[in-house]
């Protein structure tokens, strides 16, 4: 599920467990937005991105109608529209299944940190933005996306959450989640990943109410499920050494490889290896790529 289409994947869960969310074509533009927006049910503010995307590029929360013209007139490519989900605990649980087992693992949980200041009382939010430790890295799109407060002080030990998209280029910070991994949660998602055949490898995205709703498999909503091209996002908790980030890939890697020999023997081609380079040398200089999305049917 390397370049997939992130809907169609969606589509093949329990409605209950996905966002609602709708394709708009970048051949028809803005055309009918608004009315497959009220058939669907999703109201602002929404979530927009790429159909094929990855690292949460080009991800945006949207508030109002003229944000979406103004996104999809800057995209210029399919994107999905989906409800956004209002719930505090953001996860990345990487799951993985042998094709020969009936049983999964939960091979790394990254929890997600959204950027956030507290008030002093005191500071304003420009002044916050500019001291905080991770703030500071990201001070020309909070200006930008905070221009009418900036002058307005925080209440005193007011947490304000600045991003709700959880994503390193929003200023999310990426720790260690793997003391949640247990044997309730490894059946928890062997039952939703039974919904999606032929799935063996891969990182859910996903937000839930609670650990305790999680560990029950109540609540939860997956926001995205990314294929062979997953990491264990784990590996970007601040604590985590170089050393140790690169052993936890490697075994990935290892186990990817695996499935995909014995996905091989069961019939599934490779990709050709000129093909493989090709994409590889395309996607580094930034060209369009040359292998073309999947659709998932």
């Amino acid at each position: 599920m390397a370049k997939a289409s992130k809907h169609s994947i969606l589509k093949h869960f329990d409605k209950d467990i996905v966002p609602k969310s709708i394709l708009i074509n970048a051949k028809h533009g803005i055309d009918n937005i608004l009315a497959k927006q009220q058939e669907a049910e999703i109201s602002f503010p929404l979530i927009a991105k790429p159909d094929v995307g990855e690292r949460g590029k080009r991800v945006q929360l949207i508030e109002d109608m003229p944000s979406i013209k103004n996104y999809i007139n800057q995209v210029k490519e399919d994107i999905i529209l989906q409800e956004f989900i209002d719930l505090p605990i953001e996860l990345g649980i990487m799951y993985y299944r042998y094709p020969n087992k009936s049983r999964g693992e939960i091979s790394s949980i990254v929890k997600k940190e959204f950027l956030q200041i507290t008030g002093d009382g005191k500071s304003t939010y420009k002044e916050l933005f500019i001291n905080g430790k991770r703030t500071k890295f990201y001070l020309k799109q909070l200006f930008k996306q905070y221009e009418g407060r900036l002058k307005e002080v925080p209440s005193k030990d007011e947490i304000i959450i600045l991003q709700h998209i959880g994503n390193h280029n929003k200023g999310t910070t990426f720790l260690n989640g793997n003391d949640l991994i247990n044997d309730k949660l490894v059946q928890v998602f062997d039952n939703i990943s039974d919904q999606q055949k032929g799935f063996f490898f891969g990182r859910y995205d996903i937000k839930v109410n609670s650990i305790q709703e999680l560990y029950r498999g109540e609540g939860i909503k997956i926001m995205e499920l990314n294929g062979s091209n997953s990491e264990p996002a784990h590996i970007y908790d601040p604590k985590m050494s170089l050393w140790q980030a690169y052993k936890d890939l490697a075994k990935h890697w290892d186990v990817l490889y695996k499935i995909s020999v014995m996905n091989n023997k069961n019939g599934i081609p490779y990709t050709p290896t000129f093909l493989a380079l090709k994409e590889i040398i395309h996607y580094n200089l930034k060209k369009n790529p040359v292998i073309k999305p999947q659709k998932i049917v």
